[in-house]
């Protein structure tokens, strides 16, 4: 089963500083349609001025995913790290028993785009750590290519929760092929252009949940960008 969620049917707040969508329900916007799926509990797609960025704040047992799209996002942690995650690099951090941390754009005159995942882990009170790593432009295009996973196979990051990543960046008319296996469950999330999934057009912001192991069939309609989920 396909179950569409449009972009223009998520949460939405426009701060000045911050423009974000919600794609599950997260702060000052609820849904209870859409609170999470499987462990996937956030994906949130934000738009950061120059400049501007998230103070200084804490979380505790998630595991957070950032995936950037265009720009730079300058982080610092309660850990030490400090570092710049820029588009093919996959950052993240486990919070675990508690972390603290800022995301601020390291760019004085240019916005950044990404996508920031939650993904509930497995156990709580796990040690809080942080990784990050960056995948060559020749292994994003145009094929699926796994960014995290719960054994850091294939040199991705990882996540303590039984869930994968895959990252795909797609040149206009390029094909793809994928399927979920029996009982596990799919979310593929558009971050830029127009694909279609089984012959269902998609544009960036779209989300779609796959449930019953579904083969896939994703094509890009224009030169897109996309994840996908494997999930428990």
């Amino acid at each position: 089963m396909i179950t569409l969620r449009p972009a223009g049917s998520r949460g939405h707040f426009d701060f000045g500083w911050l423009d974000t969508h919600h794609t599950f329900s997260f702060g000052d916007y609820f849904d209870p349609e859409h609170t999470e799926f499987r462990a996937l509990r956030v994906v949130n797609e934000d738009r950061v001025q120059a400049g501007k960025g998230f103070g200084t704040h804490g979380h505790r047992d998630m595991e957070i995913l950032t995936w950037v799209l265009s720009g730079a996002l300058e982080h610092r942690d309660s850990l030490g790290t400090q570092g710049v995650i820029r588009p093919g690099e996959a950052q993240v951090m486990s919070a675990g028993t508690g972390i603290r941390h800022s995301e601020f754009n390291a760019s004085t005159t240019e916005p950044v785009h990404f996508l920031q995942i939650w993904i509930l882990p497995e156990h709580q009170g796990l040690a809080p750590r942080y990784d990050q790593v960056a995948f060559p432009e020749t292994e994003l295009r145009n094929a699926l290519r796994l960014i995290a996973s719960p054994d850091g196979a294939l040199g991705s990051v990882q996540l303590f929760q039984d869930v994968k990543v895959y990252a795909a960046r797609l040149d206009a008319g390029h094909q793809l092929q994928a399927a979920i296996a029996a009982g596990r469950f799919g979310f593929l999330q558009v971050a830029v252009g127009a694909i279609t999934l089984n012959g269902m057009g998609l544009s960036a912001g779209d989300g779609v949940r796959l449930e019953g192991g579904p083969a896939l069939a994703i094509r890009a309609t224009s030169p897109a960008e996309l994840l996908f989920f494997d999930l428990a």
